[in-house]
């Protein structure tokens, strides 16, 4: 099927030989729907001779199935491999591609052209090196394909072709195509991209796609696969500093300990010297180990252990770089992040960040504006909702090492997961860090929530009281506090409606309003916490993840989370403030229960019926379980 097939018959380690020296291109196309993309690449693999057999007679059988061809081949049956694709004649997943020709090897990436698909588009070009983005003839410049230059800018691809598709229907016409490409050049200046090579083609008919084409004698460029074999991608990554993320620490016996990962960036020789950035103790390579032995240098895109001459202190997450040219290492960064899951990024819910090896709890501490990818204006924001593009303000619960994503897009980007589902809803490519002030870090204090716990001869807590509005918690937590003074203890009651007098009247109820409000709650009950106290926490706080992350900033047992479970029907019929009544009349919006999801604590410590026992037994109740 290929073309080196007479070689491979001939000679096999001649062929094998010949592929492995051969250079790899990643290349993506994109475009709007039906600009041709799975099309082009079908005539390219059909063209190239990559199609095996049992694929030809596969397609040909589809082909006069699906008809949309008539009894010509639809090459585009090679990549809509999935039903719904075929069906709707559009891309949905990124189908991946791999296909070589003398001089090189490649794989494409087939991403999705629609709107709603954005996220996979992203996904397909964040490995890629050359943009293929398609143009209709006869619709010129549209949305989508600002749409598309602009994420593919995003993710750091400075080759682009702008592949003007189906000529055929507007004659091969000159003036057409220089118009295109006139339009698209004006609007692409600002994007950076390196090289905008237009080349006029028919991918159903074959014009420029493989061979020249005599019906664009006017056009002095090369062909797409000329293109393609020649352009010149810099092996960026092997110019710039030593970069390696730990991705695990081998140490199979006493006499050996070796740090494996991939090298993001640089090479490196034994000998040469590299620093820990978290710790920044310095080392010396002793020896790169391979499953083929020793090597005398490794260069990015190689897996390698590395041994060092000393035995100093590297985890699972480290990054060894060159001394002379670190990376950033900080605990707060700018990026842009591009939202992928259906539920929108709320400032100041905690997410996890991971960053190849090292994982961190990250917090969106500001949403500075959004990018509107359409018009690529800015525009104010308080989420990002599915398939939208922000600038935002990361908080980390740890530092890590990193650079701009410019600079390398090794170690600039990360993806951000939901912390109770696993799912990943972000990807984000790193501006800078965030200078903060002072150290950033807790100032070590003579005083600690030790030595003032004792003066008060009690163990401090949060009890953290959740339930619907009207639930009961406020008032069983008020008898709790009472009940606790009487004892002696030390106490103080954070009562969410107060609070949202004074430290959180700026925020509404909203998701992302609800979620800042809770944190902040739990900052400040923290800080009671160290004061020495028993701090009572009365907030509906909707949301399992600001709960969990509550807990997560305390000492193990400090949180009691007691769980007020009384039904909607009863809270609505105690509605002395009149908030249900409202909600239901639709004057209001983002009440618990009614528009806004109140979601169980999956175990709390402590669950107490507040529709079919008094909030005077309750109180007591809870007070005998945690004080005896």
């Amino acid at each position: 099927m290929a073309h080196q097939s007479d070689l491979i018959a001939q000679d096999i380690l001649a062929y094998l030989k010949t592929q492995e020296e051969k250079s790899m291109l990643r290349f993506i196309t994109c475009g709007s729907v039906d600009d041709g993309k799975s099309t082009l690449i079908g005539r390219l693999l059909w063209d190239s001779k990559m199609v095996f057999e049992d694929q030809l007679a596969a397609l040909e059988a589809d082909s006069k199935r699906v008809g949309t061809q008539g009894e010509n081949i639809d090459y585009a049956l090679l990549l809509d491999g999935l039903q719904a694709e075929r069906e709707q004649g559009i891309t949905i997943d990124v189908a991946y591609r791999f296909f070589s020709t003398d001089k090189r090897k490649f794989i494409v990436a087939d991403t999705p052209g629609h709107e709603q698909y954005t996220r996979n588009m992203v996904t397909g070009a964040s490995t890629a090196q050359v943009a293929v983005i398609l143009i209709d003839a006869r619709k010129g410049v549209l949305t989508q394909t600002r749409r598309h230059s602009y994420l593919v800018s995003l993710v750091g691809i400075r080759h682009v072709v702008l592949a003007i598709n189906k000529m055929d229907l507007v004659d091969y016409s000159t003036e057409r195509f220089e118009a295109i490409r006139r339009e698209y050049e004006a609007f692409a200046a600002g994007l950076g991209f390196d090289q905008i090579a237009a080349i006029p083609i028919s991918a159903l008919n074959g014009d420029n796609v493989l061979t020249r084409s005599e019906k664009t004698s006017w056009h002095q460029g090369p062909t797409l696969m000329e293109y393609l074999e020649t352009v010149q991608v810099a092996d960026a990554a092997g110019q710039k500093p030593f970069r390696m993320r730990v991705q695990w620490v081998n140490r199979p016996n006493l006499d050996f300990r070796g740090f494996c990962g991939t090298i993001a960036s640089g090479m490196v020789h034994p000998g040469d010297e590299v620093v820990v950035c978290s710790s920044g103790q310095t080392s010396r390579i002793a020896r790169i180990v391979t499953m083929d032995g020793d090597l005398s240098r490794a260069v990015a895109g190689q897996a390698v252990t590395l041994t060092l001459t000393d035995e100093i202190d590297i985890s699972r997450g480290d990054t060894l770089a060159s001394p002379e040219e670190r990376p950033y290492h900080s605990d707060r960064l700018e990026a842009k992040v591009v939202w992928l899951h259906e539920e929108p990024l709320l400032p100041g819910r905690s997410y996890l960040l991971k960053a190849g090896s090292s994982t961190a709890p990250a917090q969106v501490a500001e949403l500075k504006f959004k990018v509107n990818v359409n018009t690529l204006q800015q525009e104010a924001g308080k989420t990002l909702q599915l398939n939208e593009v922000g600038i935002c303000s990361l908080s980390l619960g740890k530092p890590i090492s990193f650079d701009s994503y410019r600079e390398n897009r090794g170690t600039g980007n990360f993806i951000l997961i939901d912390r109770l589902t696993n799912a990943t809803v972000g990807a984000g490519m790193i501006h800078q860090p965030l200078l903060q002030p002072g150290s950033g870090h807790w100032q070590s204090l003579d005083l600690d929530k030790k030595s003032r716990a004792e003066l008060k001869g009690q163990k401090p807590r949060v009890l953290w009281f959740t339930g619907l509005p009207g639930a009961g918690k406020s008032t069983i937590a008020n008898l709790v506090e009472k009940k606790l003074h009487s004892l002696g203890r030390h106490t103080y009651l954070l009562d969410g409606d107060n609070l949202r007098q004074g430290l959180s009247c700026d925020l509404d109820f909203s998701d992302a309003g609800q979620v800042e409000h809770i944190r902040r709650v739990a900052e400040v009950a923290r800080l009671f916490l160290d004061a020495g106290l028993i701090v009572l926490a009365s907030v509906t706080s909707p949301f399992r993840s600001e709960r969990r992350t509550a807990r997560e900033i305390l000492e193990p047992g400090e949180f009691v989370e007691i769980f007020v479970d009384t039904p909607l029907p009863v809270c609505e019929e105690r509605d002395t403030t009149g908030l249900y009544r409202k909600a239901r009349a639709g004057e209001i919006r983002n009440v618990a229960g009614i528009d806004l999801a109140y979601e169980v604590p999956e175990n709390p410590e402590i669950t107490v019926n507040g529709a079919q026992t008094s909030a005077e037994v309750l109180a007591e109740q809870i007070v005998r379980e945690l004080y005896g």
